[in-house]
């Protein structure tokens, strides 16, 4: 059996000097060589995979690429392929090929012989990409299918107590939990549950986008959506009107948040769950992909005791998460942070987080004239959506403390011109704000599949390229395993960060249109979405189709 060592040297992946530098500290480590070739970055954790492979004269696959054949995945139960960090791939005549991390488990060999009545032939895979594709492959579809006879013997039962007769194993809450189960392990940020004339039919938001996952069958749908209220402490009888709740499940060790919202259609209440992902109040602004231009910019404005700071965009264009980020930039413990939000989506320890209740007469407008009785410095207002609310932040980045809050326009420039329109005396308009930045959020390419590519001349003329500047390399989606064969894989913000500076406090004073104060910002070295999306296409971060599908 070859040495390790030398199954390196040959594969060019370290040098022979690297290599005894290495020994020499396996040895102070007392651990592995190959586990020190990892630790110190001479390799990766999938060459260290693939050489051990070759070691033992063994096939290594990358799982990400390899073509896996659901009909050899569907021989063994999820369950067993789980315990096992295992996966059947392909089905060779009368061998089926398992990738597993350890393909020295002969309890694992003998537990799938024993399953699938064939010959097992173990091949060697990363752990990482083994668990990966145990969560792609060993869907819950099956089981969905199976529990689809078993749902339709619940038709019957009272769904007005069913709080007290549903049991944990019973095939509606199975099926619900499956559902959300699915949405977290393809990173979906929304659930559709969506009633239609004759099926059920679920769609799961990943990366910006709707994509169709499954139907079930109507007799489903009462059962599933009284599952989910009953889940969100939401008003089972009441079918007529929307509603709104929360829920927690836990997923793999950690806890999932999930805001739920009812909506009354022609066929049933449609049911849609957002799923909120706790690290993102945890974010630093550092994560949020600032050019460094922009950066300079936005940490000049947030820097300051007080001031507005708006976050604008369409919805779902990650304006919480900036301000979120925002936030943990500037909490320290000697000062005061209140938030007043509608719903709070995050919990963030230190920070005092208020809820609006409209039934309650706790309106944005009259929470936030209360909190700034309660000796805030900084305040995160969650919209301003009417004159009242707009006023008394204005008031209150005029008077010392600085307000962090979101606006519903298209661009930076637009926000001047909407906050006059909402009845704000155009002086205190210029005087109080200080950076308006506008975002969108774009798919990231895959960087296991992205091409390079020459793009046209036309293409290029849409962002202000000329003849004379130089031809570009941009990057285009192909599809892989890896990000489901969309070619993307998680998202980034596109930014335009405008700095209220004197010429636009004085159009903002005269009353200026929004074309105006553009030209001023632009004039003050303003980026435009499209420019920083441009940047972020020419460094492979996302594509020109992507960008353009984004900001018109």
């Amino acid at each position: 059996m070859k040495q390790l060592g030398s199954i390196l040297l040959e594969d060019g992946l370290v040098t022979q000097d690297q290599l005894m530098d290495a020994i020499d500290e396996q040895q102070k480590r007392g651990q592995s060589l190959g586990r020190t070739l990892v630790e110190i970055g001479l390799i990766s954790e999938s060459q260290l995979v693939r050489a051990l492979a070759a070691q033992v004269d063994m096939e290594y696959v990358e799982l990400a690429d390899f073509p896996v054949d659901r009909v050899a995945v569907a021989m063994v139960p999820d369950s067993v392929c789980r315990r096992h960090t295992a996966l059947p791939i392909q089905i060779d005549g009368p061998l089926l090929k398992v990738a597993m991390s350890n393909p020295g488990n002969v309890v694992a060999v003998d537990d799938m012989r024993q399953i699938t009545k064939m010959e097992i032939l173990p091949v060697v895979a990363a752990y990482d990409d083994v668990l990966t594709a145990i969560d792609r492959y060993c869907r819950s579809d099956s089981e969905l299918k199976d529990l689809q006879g078993e749902i339709d013997d619940v038709e019957d039962v009272d769904l007005s107590n069913m709080g007290a007769v549903i049991e944990d194993d019973a095939p509606i809450v199975r099926f619900v939990n499956l559902l959300i189960t699915q949405a977290v392990q393809d990173r979906a940020s929304d659930i559709h549950i969506e009633p239609q004339e004759k099926e059920m039919r679920v769609r799961y938001r990943i990366d910006g986008v709707l994509h169709e996952m499954q139907t079930a069958p109507k007799s489903v749908q009462n059962g599933v959506i009284s599952r989910i209220k009953i889940m969100s402490d939401i008003d089972i009888a009441e079918r007529r009107k929307p509603q709104d709740g929360r829920l927690s499940v836990n997923h793999q060790g950690r806890k999932i948040d999930l805001r739920v919202a009812t909506l009354p259609t022609v066929w049933g209440e449609k049911v849609v769950m957002r799923i909120l992902d706790n690290s993102t109040a945890t974010m630093d602004l550092e994560d949020l992909g600032l050019r460094e231009h922009n950066r300079v910019l936005y940490e000049e404005a947030y820097s300051k005791p007080y001031g507005m700071i708006l976050v604008t965009g369409p919805t779902g264009s990650g304006k919480s998460t900036t301000l979120y980020a925002t936030l943990n930039q500037v909490a320290r413990p000697e000062i005061n942070v209140i938030t007043v939000e509608d719903p709070v989506e995050y919990r963030i320890p230190g920070i005092n987080q208020v809820q609006v209740n409209p039934k309650a007469g706790l309106t944005f407008a009259s929470a936030l004239r209360s909190i700034l009785r309660a000796d805030p410095d900084v305040v995160l207002l969650g919209e301003i959506r009417d004159g009242e609310t707009a006023q008394i932040a204005i008031e209150a980045a005029l008077t010392g403390h600085l307000v962090l809050s979101t606006l519903h326009t298209n661009d930076a420039p637009s926000a001047i011109t909407r906050l006059i329109e909402m009845d704000i005396e155009p002086f205190l308009v210029g005087s109080a704000v200080d950076c308006v930045v506008a975002q969108r959020l774009a798919r990231r390419l895959c960087t296991n599949c992205r091409e390079e590519y020459t793009p046209t001349i036309p293409e290029l003329k849409r962002f202000s390229w000329t003849e004379d500047m130089e031809m570009p390399q941009l990057f285009k989606p192909t599809g892989c395993s890896r990000c489901s064969n969309t070619g993307y894989r998680g998202r980034l913000a596109l930014h335009e960060i405008m700095p209220v500076n004197e010429e636009i406090e004085r159009l903002a004073v005269a009353r200026a249109s929004s074309a105006e104060v553009a030209r001023a910002a632009f004039a003050a070295g303003m980026q435009t979405l499209l420019e920083d999306g441009w940047e972020k296409a020419q460094e492979g971060l996302t594509s020109v189709e992507e960008l353009l599908r984004v900001v018109k």
